[in-house]
């Protein structure tokens, strides 16, 4: 079990370096007029926020301490 900690942590790690670093987006598509069967769509790219990334640094950080710890009893 503390191996899945330790691998998990490590993903979460690489995750909230790749968000803070800015490398992740999302695209949101909204509807700007519609008629009838006609509609007119936007695309927007949005980054993802930094604390998200930040947060996953801090979790894969906290959960790589706990796979390392429970390692050693």
């Amino acid at each position: 079990m503390r191996a899945g900690l330790f691998i998990a942590g490590i993903i979460l790690l690489v995750a909230g370096i790749w968000i803070t670093l800015g490398k992740a987006s999302y695209q949101q598509t909204e509807t700007l007029a519609q008629l009838g069967s006609a509609k007119v769509e936007a695309t927007h790219t949005k980054a993802v926020p930094a604390w998200l990334g930040i947060a996953g640094i801090v979790a894969g950080g906290l959960l790589v301490v706990g796979g390392i710890a429970g390692r050693k009893r």
